[in-house]
């Protein structure tokens, strides 16, 4: 079974627009009806729909088209080509909910209790707060301090098990490095 192109309203609005194609044709390659791709052409059907160009998108040639122009019973022929999709481990801000803002200084408040190897500026990057409001809640100073419990941010997916065990990684380098540093200062 043939794939059916991107946005198949709008490639069919622009094949109407920009190629003498047939209905037929159109139809057929856009998974569309007959009837559909006379109501495109008429206006009656996809009024506001702005043309999607197949060529540029990658699904059809100039070449294509043109086959299928010159021989009104040749199909079109969908470009399918598997594309590459790359795993880049740079991390990209996520949005963040509203309901779960407020979980963030909990969340700090548990790094601080269960990692306190963790440095301020580890806990404010993992958990997406600023620096000093990890500071003020390591020193029990925070506005609303009372008012925190302790929650696992892994668990409620602020952050995954790998950063944190990466952050934990880190801090416990840093922390041989200090000692070994004070030993040889001795």
């Amino acid at each position: 079974m043939s794939k059916a192109p991107l946005m198949p309203m709008a490639t069919a609005v622009w094949l109407v627009e920009n190629t003498s194609l047939t209905f037929k044709q159109i139809a057929n390659f856009c998974k569309l009806h007959e009837v559909e791709i006379q109501g495109i052409a008429d206006g009656e059907v996809g009024k506001g729909i702005v043309g999607y160009n197949p060529i540029i998108s990658g699904q059809l040639t100039k070449d294509e088209i043109e086959l299928s122009t010159r021989d009104e019973n040749r199909p079109l022929n969908i470009i399918d080509e598997e594309v590459e999709i790359k795993n880049t481990d740079k991390k990209i801000k996520k949005y963040i909910p509203l309901s779960k803002r407020q979980d963030k200084p909990d969340s700090a408040l548990w790094l601080i209790k269960q990692h306190p190897i963790l440095k301020d500026s580890q806990i404010a990057k993992l958990v997406g707060i600023t620096k000093n409001s990890v500071s003020s809640i390591r020193n029990k100073s925070y506005w609303n301090f009372n008012n925190l419990n302790a929650k696992d941010p892994v668990a409620m997916g602020l952050f995954s098990q790998k950063e944190l065990l990466g952050a934990l990684t880190r801090a416990q380098k840093r922390v041989e490095k200090e000692k070994k540093e004070r030993e040889k200062s001795k």
